[in-house]
Parts: C-alpha cells; structure tokens; sequence
C-alpha cells in the first residue's frame, strides 16, 4: 500500500464553485434567486456566472487579483461568489456601511484591483477613492444597477454595469480552477469591534469544510428556502452562498433588513431556513399583532446568546433557533449548540440557559478547547472556570493578509488558532463563552463577564437592549457601565438607581452596574452586533468614576 500515491484523478482540489454547475444539472428548471420582480432559475444563474467570470477575464482580471465588492444582498452579490473566484481571483466582500475613510484603507490593503459598486454606493466608493495617494494607482469600477430604478448607464468613473458584463461574456467560459486548494479564495476584513480590521484570507479547501460542515450541522434538507437575512458581506454570508448552490436551493433577496417586509416574504415564499444575529429576532418577535407562522423557520444565531424572553416569544411564532459560533477567521460556523431531543421537555428558561451555550465543535472541525493563555494547558470543566478559546482545524484561515506577526499570535506553534473570546467548558464538554478577551471587566481583582451581566439586565422587563462595558474607577481599576434602551410605549421608564436596584438583586454585588447610560437605540454594525468599542469610548470619556468602598 505504501506505493500508492495520490494522482490527478484522487486529488482534484477541494473547491465549492463545482456546486454551481451540479446545481444546474440537477435544478437548472429549479428557481435559484427571487428579488422583487427579478427571478432566475439554476440555469440561468449557471450562465450569468460564466459570463460575468469570461468578462472579467477580458478586462485582465486573472488568478490572485483582488476583486472587491460594495453591494447588498442582491443578485449580483450572490453571483460575485461565483464568478469572481471562477477567473481565479480572490473575492472581497466589503461592508457597505463602513465610512469612506474605512473603506478607502480597506481598498488599498487589499490592493484591489476592480470594485463592483451598487448604484446607492457610488458616492462613498468615489470618495474612497478620492482619499488614494496620487502615487497610488485606483482600482477599475463597475456599476451595479437595479430592477427597480430607471437604466443607470456607468458614468465617466465606471467601466461599465454589471448587466453588461453579463450580456458581453461567454456563456462557455472554461472557468479558471484553483491549481491547489491551498489557492486563496477570498479575502474578509474583520468587523473591527474591538480592534483595528485584519484582512482574513481563506482557501478553497477551508470554505468547502465550512460550507459542507454547516449544512450538516443545521441538518438542511435538499432545496431549501434560504431568506438573506444575513449580510452576504459578513464573513461571505456564513458560506451559504455556495451552500445553497450545493442543495438547489432557492435564494430570496432582500436589499435592506425590515421586520415587516421579512414576515411577508416568509410567508409569501414559504422561507424554511435564515441567519443572523440576536436582534434579528428580537425585531421579528416584537412586532404587534403577530400570528404563528405556517410552517417552522429554521434561524442560526450566532453572537451574543438569544435573551430567554426574545427566545420564548421567538419559538411561540414558530421561529426554530439553533445558537452557534464562528469568527470571521474561521470563515463560518465552527460550534454549534448540538441540541437534543430530550430537552424540548425542560421549562422554558432550562431551555434558554442550554441554548445560550454556544455548544460542542462541527464535525468538519478537528478539535476545540478551553485553555489559559499563559500556559495553554485546559481549564477545568467546570462551567466556571474562564480561558481562552481555541480552535483547530480545516476552516481556520491561511492567516492575516500583510500581517505576519498578527498571523503568528493567533496560529500558534503549539497547532491551535487562538480567538480571543474568553469562555468556560461545562462538565458536559459543551463550550459557552462569556465574552471577547477585551470585554473582561476586571473590578477590584475580579475578572467578570460583561455578557453575564447584560443576561440579568435583559431579564427587565422595561429593556429592549442593554451593553456593558468598563468604566475607569478611582477605586475598584474599572466598574461595569450599562448602556441601555427601553421598551416603547413604556407608561413610566426606570431611572438608573431603579436598574441599579433591579441588578443588585439579581447578582453578586461586585457585578452590578455601577453605572447606566439610557440610549434611544445602541449602536450596531450593519451585521445587527452592537458596537462596544464605541460605548468603550463613551464610557473612557466619562472619567474615572468616584465609588467608594462596598
């Protein structure tokens, strides 16, 4: 056995762009993508690809170029995911509610070398733009136009549309394959919530695991109903992108987030499966006068854990919600909340507090574990003892783009990929984490967990949303400082010694907030994740607090 080696027939390249042709072989008649009046088959979708990949291709678009794109969950942004990695360039997906400022260092890090604009981007791509050094040479732009606006022809700053990309390609284009599944394939910028963005660069081979893995996990039957909820610019959409394609599912579109118009299309299409963050459902759920909904919706939540309250009333409208993680290095969902049938007898609150643990690895991941950074050696599995996550295996990203030393402190020697989040292993194995390594607030020698005192402060009747974070102290080093929003319609709000008050019952007394701060709204990224480094910020600008000894 030992002459037997690997050979062009076994060794083909791990890579998920096959998944489109399969798709069109077996539902080319099958509806991929439905967007307002706009709806193509798997066919159809198989040949724009091609012709926008042949297009590129004729514009010098070739392997290991970047090409970034500045779009909305539309058509065109599901179809980049194909056809950008189909030339053999490398795809990067960017968040189109970044500033111009943050985009423009985005585009020269990467050094891009085209961008596909929506047309409602034009302005804070062209300012991006602007910001280049003149030494520095910009990138080609193509406009990305819309079924419900008049013909926008591209302006002297664009090449050309997107759709005329489309109607100049080949629809035979013999599309570029990776020569190694090694060959990177896309390029994501971390959100930036608690540092400054890193350019994550993933293969094919790690996309494919994570796309395989999470279908496996979520267990999704063939030709599912998949609702973008979810931006397709965070973190590629989870992989589900490719991961519709592997399944003939259908794609539902949607440009903006909006509860109402998210209800309709569930029940206009019979949506089956969707994703997002915590307060995807929390918006879903609050809405007045909302009846169960026809047939059970699948959701993937992954970021903070669902509040027992949004979970409760998210399941009594039919909503079925499974709480994973996944960071944008690991380019998808890596642990899942393995759920087990004999829990759906627990009450309702056991229900939550088992949910809310972000569970045990994927089976596509080879190990994951709980460790102290300093010695790396596991922490106890005790459901109490904090450590820092570590993962391994084949979704880890080949590293940060340009940043070796960034690269070389999270993978490291020892073989695990280092996270960041803080976190505890239960008796069980399975992991919860408790917060991001820089949301610790240490008080008076006390390391506690901001999540742990945002579940308490959710449990208020009165609060919509709450965030902690540290606050300097004169005494205690650092105190937790809430911010909050309540509830509308509310007869009489709570002041802050009334939140106080409500804490101080609920939790060990060096937990409480030692401040709170009313919000209208807190502030989140485009991905629904509120931003703590700005109420950091907020909080850092207060001054040291001037507690006295408790």
């Amino acid at each position: 056995m030992e002459d037997l080696k690997p050979s062009p027939a076994n060794s083909s390249p791990l890579t998920t762009l096959g998944f489109l042709e399969r798709a069109a072989t077996v539902y080319g008649d099958c509806t991929s993508i439905i967007y307002n009046s706009t709806s193509y088959t798997w066919t159809n979708t198989h040949r724009r690809c091609l012709q926008v990949a042949s297009s590129l291709t004729s514009l010098g678009i070739k392997r290991g170029h970047v090409v970034s794109v500045v779009a909305p969950n539309i058509p065109a942004m599901y179809e980049l995911h194909f056809a950008v990695p189909m030339t053999g360039a490398i795809l990067n997906a960017i968040n189109l509610r970044l500033d111009a400022r943050a985009i423009s260092i985005i585009l020269r890090h990467a050094e891009s070398n085209l961008i596909f604009v929506d047309y409602l981007s034009r302005a804070l791509v062209l300012e991006a733009l602007s910001l280049f050094p003149s030494h520095i040479q910009r990138p080609k732009l193509i406009l990305i136009t819309d079924d419900r606006v008049e013909t926008l022809s591209p302006t002297v700053d664009f090449l050309d549309t997107y759709e005329g990309l489309v109607m100049k390609g080949d629809p035979g284009f013999n599309w570029v394959r990776p020569i190694s599944e090694w060959d990177p394939m896309v390029l994501n910028y971390t959100s930036g919530t608690t540092s400054s963005p890193k350019g994550v660069v993933h293969c094919h081979r790690g996309i494919f695991v994570t796309t395989v893995d999470s279908l496996i996990e979520w267990t999704v039957p063939k030709q599912p109903v998949y609702l973008w909820t979810l931006a397709m610019f965070h973190a590629n959409g989870w992989s589900f992108p490719w991961g519709i394609a592997a399944l003939g599912g259908t794609n539902i579109c949607v440009r903006k987030f909006d509860a109402d118009i998210v209800h309709r299309l569930i029940e206009q299409h019979g949506v089956t499966h969707m994703c997002g963050a915590p307060v995807v459902l929390n918006m879903l759920s609050k809405l007045p006068n909302l009846k169960p909904l026809k047939n059970p919706v699948h959701v993937f939540a992954a970021g903070a854990p669902p509040p027992a309250a949004i979970l409760s009333r998210s399941e009594s409208l039919g909503f079925v919600v499974t709480h994973v993680y996944g960071l944008t290095e690991t380019g998808g969902l890596v642990v899942s909340c393995a759920w087990k049938r004999q829990w759906n007898r627990f009450p309702a609150t056991e229900r939550a507090r088992l949910k809310a643990r972000q569970g045990v690895r994927t089976i596509g991941m080879t190990e994951i574990d709980v460790v102290d950074p300093e010695s790396g050696i596991s922490v106890k599995r005790d459901g109490s003892s904090l450590g820092e996550v570590v993962l391994r295996g084949g979704a880890v990203m080949l590293g940060y783009l340009k940043d070796p030393t960034g690269t070389s402190k999270c993978l490291k020697e020892n073989g695990w990929f280092y996270t960041g989040d803080v976190g505890v292993m239960h008796p069980d194995g399975y992991l919860e984490i408790k917060d991001r390594s820089k949301d610790v607030i240490i008080s008076g020698g006390e390391n506690l967990s901001s999540v742990e005192v945002e579940s308490v402060l959710y449990t208020h009747p009165a609060i919509n949303e709450a965030a902690v974070v540290a606050r300097p102290d004169e005494f205690w080093g650092e105190t937790p400082c809430a911010f909050v929003s309540f509830k509308s319609q509310l007869d009489k709000k709570p002041t802050e010694k009334d939140i106080i008050e409500y804490c101080r019952a609920k939790m060990p007394h060096y937990m409480v907030p030692k401040t709170v701060v009313f919000k209208e709204e807190l502030p989140k990224t485009s991905t629904g994740k509120i931003q703590k480094f700005l109420l950091r910020e907020i909080a850092k600008s207060m001054g040291p607090l001037r507690s006295s000894r408790m």
